[in-house]
């Protein structure tokens, strides 16, 4: 069945951090008929969004109105510090987590996984400038600097902008096999790590 991918954007997110999972899981599905998942992108209110360096980027849906989510993917950027400080957002990603079959972040949007206290006990990735914060966010989280990514159960969490990229063939690999992730690679003329 076709899962749901919901990549959470907001003011100031990186911009890699969101587009390379779009990529890597949309041309995953674009390769096999659309039928793998149904990407899109959610953000607190349905208007556009700056990234850092100023992209505008429409979302697809705002949290209230948001499907089911099946995959989870949260975005980093210095826009982070700001929405660690949303409370009507921190609760949606603490439900929608709860739901969700995964939860990925990507490079600092481990801040936000910390700040629910979903790191604790855990090891998790960031980008290699937040470990310091997220020490004081996430003070019972498990950093490994030395990895891209990391799995802790049904959370996975990736080192700095181009990290989520790896990371999410990774998951590619673990829910559709390595011949599809080999294929998606292949086509956006990624070398994998």
């Amino acid at each position: 069945m076709k899962k749901n991918i919901a990549i959470f954007l907001f003011n100031d997110a990186e911009v890699l951090d969101f587009a390379g999972p779009f990529e890597v899981f949309s041309i995953t599905s674009e390769l096999n008929n659309h039928a793998l998942f149904n990407v899109f992108t959610v953000a607190k209110e349905l208007k556009p969004i700056r990234a850092v360096n100023g992209l505008s980027v429409n979302p697809d849906v705002d949290v209230a109105t948001c499907p089911k989510v099946d995959i989870l993917v949260i975005a980093g950027g210095s826009g982070t510090r700001a929405v660690m400080q949303d409370a009507e957002v921190l609760e949606w990603i603490k439900t929608t987590h709860a739901t969700a079959e995964m939860t990925l972040s990507i490079c600092s949007g481990a801040r936000l996984l910390g700040a629910l206290g979903l790191l604790d006990g855990k090891p998790y990735c960031t980008h290699h400038e937040v470990y310091p914060h997220l020490a004081e966010i996430a003070p019972l989280g498990v950093p490994q600097p030395e990895k891209r990514f990391v799995q802790a159960g049904e959370i996975f969490t990736s080192g700095g902008i181009s990290a989520g990229i790896d990371l999410s063939f990774h998951v590619v690999e673990m829910l559709c096999g390595q011949d599809v992730a080999r294929a998606t690679a292949k086509y956006m003329e990624y070398r994998r790590i």
